[in-house]
């Protein structure tokens, strides 16, 4: 069950402060009976719904996988779309309409999830569920220990500062790396593994230049549990029941440690303020 004014803006009526307005106008009916409550729960697959008389048709939730190419959008509302690049919507088939779910820039490649999901899509992206993102990375140079922890440590970046949950260089691509005919590293260069969880924009990029080893590569391996695998580039596959089933649980998993951490934090710290007065007061009735 989902509110109905939600679903009319998945199917594309309109947005959903306008799909709000369009129930109080009494211009919606569910099963052919108006509805007029703001909130009303409905079963997108069993219910008919219709809007100004119009039987509309609900998009079924849809998770895809791309392995997108170098030089390709992620989506049409990309800041960065200049019209003479191609989308990488463009090499999927589908009547739904999708979305990025965590773009990569043009340059970049590699994984890329694709739904109209938009609850699962706000877990996986937002910086609070702290989703990792993993990526290799093809840099200038060969990086010094020191500079992998300042790669740990952060980069200060316009007032901001950017920081990599894990950095490891890697010696060989492996079968991974023969499946996708990425070149091993030459003696001027570096394949290093970064994982992130935050994921600002051109993040990696951004910190590498920083420490003198600019990007040549970036290729997105891992979002999450979901891994771009064998997938090969250009190519795209909708998620196993049980691979959406995984995400999600994965996203819940995520979300009750912050809770509970969050929780943790503010009964320590309850407990510390309450201790503290109680020690203050004492201390006060001693010196009296």
């Amino acid at each position: 069950m989902e509110r109905l004014q939600k679903i009319l803006a998945h199917a594309g009526i309109a947005s959903r402060r306008k799909c709000e307005e369009l129930i109080l106008d009494k211009r919606v009916r569910v099963n052919g009976a108006l509805v007029t409550e703001l909130g009303t729960q409905v079963d997108p697959k069993h219910d008919r719904i219709e809007v100004d008389g119009e039987t509309i048709r609900v998009e079924r939730k849809t998770y895809i996988i791309l392995h997108k190419p170098r030089g390709y959008l992620s989506d049409i509302d990309s800041p960065d779309s200049p019209s003479n690049k191609p989308f990488a919507m463009e090499l999927v088939q589908t009547q739904e309409r999708l979305y990025a779910a965590g773009r990569l820039d043009a340059n970049s490649e590699g994984l890329l999830f694709l739904t109209n999901d938009g609850d699962l899509a706000h877990r996986i992206t937002h910086p609070r569920y702290e989703h990792d993102k993993e990526y290799l990375a093809l840099v200038v140079g060969v990086p010094s220990s020191e500079t992998i922890a300042r790669l740990h440590k952060g980069i200060l970046y316009e007032d901001e500062w950017l920081r990599a949950d894990a950095v490891k260089i890697v010696s060989h691509l492996g079968e991974m790396g023969r499946k996708h005919k990425w070149n091993e590293a030459q003696r001027d260069e570096t394949w290093l593994r970064i994982i992130l969880h935050e994921g600002k924009k051109r993040e990696i990029r951004h910190m590498c230049n920083a420490v003198g080893h600019p990007v040549k590569r970036l290729i997105r391996v891992r979002m999450g549990p979901i891994e771009l695998g064998g997938l090969l580039v250009g190519k795209w596959r909708a998620l196993s029941q049980s691979e959406v089933d995984q995400l999600k649980s994965f996203t819940k998993q995520k979300e009750k440690r912050r809770d509970d951490s969050q929780h943790h934090k503010t009964s320590f710290d309850h407990r510390h303020r309450r201790t503290r007065g109680v020690g203050q007061e004492h201390g006060g009735r001693t010196r009296r």
